[in-house]
């Protein structure tokens, strides 16, 4: 990690704010084979204690590492989950074929949400005009939306997520956003988007709140945070099981999102999301610094891949080049510029500790 986080702080050993955290949480997350097996029989036996139809939890299959081994550990677990798939127009083949193995596998049933393309092609190209850094908020807040809503629908409790502290740590604020800021959504479709929102699935900021902390409205586990989860493990645990295959980095088994994280973040906003995903590799033991720098020095995309999946984004937005290199020159504007929920969060935070005192 370097100063490409304006945020980023070296104490006197040069040792960045990032490792420093790590070193305090990081041991929560190391546990003995006993404690491993413990953790995921408890949260089998919570589950399957408040499943009151033919699924006890909902799984969102991205056909990526994480959330593919979540559904390894569902299946170990001897679970009945709903799987879920997200389909916002951007898969790839690789990723798709994951999913198809993964639930033939299993014996899982499998719904797939797909979204209206015409609405959420002119909230992405809403948020290209608006220069703002997250685009892939779009995505991360519809899925979570999704999830919760068929949760709802078969009265399903939990959520099965594969969020995980030792693989993801370290992200700065900088560089994303509140993926559940529906606000900034709505003002920034609202001041550049030609149509209104209608069917793109949305949530809040409170009711993730309420979800997540206290449970209104479901449950929302991180199996991946009960075991000491290595991505390079979780791969061949995956190849082994499944005939699963690799899509070549962090998330991008989606087509945009390589796109989004290869080119359009280190080209208009200098950020180059391999040093955050590779330093908590180096943390959690997997890789060593040497390797990291190897891989960082490789180039992000070869010349020839790059032009296809640029022509390939910018036919499916209806970008002109011209127009689309133009935007990658513009300014940015920080997300907060449109609106946001955040300020009305740090007020329910400050009640919340008000009422705690009292």
């Amino acid at each position: 990690m370097d100063t490409t986080d304006p945020n980023i702080v070296f104490n006197g050993d040069g040792v960045c704010n990032y490792c420093l955290d790590a070193e305090q949480k990081l041991p929560q997350y190391h546990f003995t084979p006993e404690q491993e097996a413990e953790n995921l029989a408890r949260l089998a036996r919570e589950i399957k204690a408040e499943s009151k139809g033919k699924y006890d939890s909902v799984v969102g299959l991205s056909g990526g590492v994480d959330s593919s081994y979540v559904a390894l550990l569902a299946k170990k677990m001897g679970l009945n989950p709903l799987c879920v798939h997200f389909d916002n127009g951007w898969n790839s083949e690789i990723a798709v074929n994951n999913i198809k193995k993964i639930i033939s596998t299993c014996g899982f049933d499998l719904q797939t949400y797909v979204i209206d393309w015409p609405e959420f092609k002119d909230l992405q190209r809403s948020f290209f005009k608006a220069g703002v850094i997250d685009i892939e908020m779009l995505s991360d807040h519809a899925i979570m939306a999704t999830m919760f809503r068929l949760r709802g629908k078969h009265k399903i409790k939990y959520v099965l997520s594969g969020t995980n502290y030792t693989t993801e740590h370290g992200m700065p604020q900088a560089w994303v956003w509140n993926k559940r800021d529906i606000k900034n959504i709505r003002g920034i479709q609202k001041q550049f988007g030609t149509r209104k929102i209608d069917r793109f699935p949305t949530t809040s900021t409170l009711k993730m709140l309420f979800i997540e902390k206290f449970g209104i409205g479901g449950v929302y586990a991180e199996p991946l945070n009960m075991i000491n989860y290595n991505k390079n493990s979780a791969m061949e645990a995956l190849k082994e099981e499944f005939g699963w295959q690799y899509y070549g980095g962090k998330h991008y088994e989606s087509v945009f999102t390589k796109f989004y994280q290869a080119y359009i973040l280190p080209t208009k906003f200098n950020v180059d999301k391999r040093k955050v995903h590779l330093s908590a590799l180096i943390r959690n033991g997997e890789i060593s610094r040497e390797q990291a720098l190897e891989e960082l020095a490789k180039p992000l995309y070869a010349p020839e891949e790059l032009a296809r999946d640029k022509d390939y984004v910018l036919k499916k937005l209806d970008f002109a080049e011209s127009e689309f290199d133009k935007m990658m020159e513009a300014k940015p504007f920080t997300h907060a510029y449109y609106g946001t929920e955040n300020d009305l969060m740090k007020k329910v935070v400050k009640l919340g500790k008000f009422i705690l005192r009292k």
